[in-house]
């Protein structure tokens, strides 16, 4: 069925502001900001300016014979990994590429776009559409980056910049008494279900099991945590699996990513603050959480028994929107709480493909399929999340490692 014009009028209202945020984001950052590259697991915000230009050049517009790239050896420079349409540059050394300026890749931006709305305004084919609605997902997957990489390499600064000049308050209230609400028992659907998009490890929907189970009413507190380190968590073995405890001693971790020495004040995108006790606890990894989880006397949920549990909730939270730039502290006492935003919910679950799952065609379906090994599903969105971006059904995936991203803790226990 071909597409409406409606259909292309409002993806070029969301092509339009999608991308405007993803330059606003930058505006605090100078040029040299904007080249920095702090680990191998980061991406300079140029870069990610470019790279999500990129997509849009690669996968629509080149579709057209008669489309020209202004910069075809750039190709090389910001393609991240999709092997099939060609080599690209080291990931680990992107922070080298002084060249081409903020101001080109702006100006790249700019070709491109217009290039992309002349698209939008001519007779569009649903598959081209299909492309677009993707490329705007993935740019909004890399303005979470885009805050979280810059986080990072401003934290390894020994002046401790700020990205903004202050943080809001903390919320008045104290954070709710955590309880553990029962989960639904017995075989439920969990996948992508309706019309509207979603990535294709999203899907199949499909049926599970779930044993009897509850999760907790709200995420790990800062203060819940700081009790599990003032109680030796890091130095007790017995609490965590045997390539946590490695990395725990190879990288002489003793608290989360961002706290300071103290243990009373953390690093921010404000700069270093104190630290909240009632707000969630944040940038811990895996093996983090898992270990706080044994020594709590719980263990974390599943991603189905996450995604049965926010079912029925809308998606609503600190997020991005919001423009706070940290987690805060729940405020409400009934049900459950802070299921999206704030935080992205380390599971149990490993990355995997759902039953039936087929990737996209061609070069596209090097997207998600190619991570399935050796990552863990993360849910529910962070305060660096776009709000339009998520769904209940959104797999987020990342090594057991990782803690650079806004990374926190749901518990669960059996029944």
């Amino acid at each position: 069925m071909a597409p409406s014009a409606l259909q292309a009028e409002a993806l070029l209202l969301r092509f339009r502001h999608v991308r405007a945020r993803s330059v606003a984001l930058c505006e605090p950052l100078s040029p040299e900001d904007m080249m920095v590259q702090s680990m191998p697991d980061a991406s300079p915000a140029k870069w990610h300016l470019a790279h999500t230009t990129w997509f849009f050049e690669q996968f629509l517009l080149a579709r057209d014979s008669d489309y020209r790239p202004p910069h075809p050896e750039w190709h090389y420079l910001f393609n991240s990994y999709y092997q099939s349409v060609g080599p690209m540059h080291a990931r680990p050394r992107r922070g080298v590429l002084s060249r081409p300026s903020v101001q080109q890749i702006l100006a790249y931006r700019e070709h491109v776009d217009d290039a992309v709305m002349e698209c939008l305004q001519g007779d569009i084919s649903g598959a081209a559409l299909a492309v677009i609605e993707l490329g705007l997902q993935h740019e909004q997957q890399h303005q979470e980056l885009l805050l979280t990489d810059i986080k990072h390499a401003f934290s390894v600064n020994p002046l401790h910049p700020a990205y903004v000049s202050r943080l809001a308050p903390p919320a008045a209230a104290t954070a709710p008494a955590l309880t553990f609400i029962e989960g639904v028992a017995g075989v439920v659907a969990i996948g992508h279900e309706s019309e509207g998009f979603s990535f294709d490890n999203e899907t199949p929907r499909h049926p599970v099991l779930l044993p009897p189970h509850a999760l907790a009413n709200r995420l790990v507190t800062n203060a819940e945590f700081a009790a599990f380190v003032h109680d030796g968590g890091y130095r007790e073995p017995s609490l965590w699996l045997s390539d946590g405890w490695d990395t725990v001693c190879r990288e002489q971790w003793t608290r989360p990513l961002y706290w300071q020495a103290d243990l009373a004040s953390e690093f921010t995108l404000a700069g270093v603050q104190s630290i909240d006790p009632h707000a969630p606890v944040s940038h811990v990894s895996y093996y983090e959480a898992d270990a706080f989880a044994r020594w709590a006397g719980a263990r974390l949920p599943t991603e189905a028994e996450w995604e049965s549990a926010a079912a029925s909730l809308p998606v609503r939270g600190n997020l991005l929107d919001d423009q706070l730039f940290h987690p805060r502290a729940a405020t409400a006492d009934e049900g459950l709480l802070q299921m999206f935003g704030d935080v992205w919910e380390w599971t149990a679950s490993p990355y995997v493909s759902y039953p039936g799952f087929r990737p996209l065609a061609g070069a596209l379906g090097e997207y998600n399929g190619k991570f399935m090994c050796g990552q863990w599903v993360l849910r529910g969105g962070s305060c660096a999340t776009p709000r339009e971006h998520l769904r209940v059904s959104y797999r987020n995936f990342f090594p057991p490692h990782a803690r650079w991203q806004f990374m926190g803790i749901r518990l669960g226990q059996d029944r």
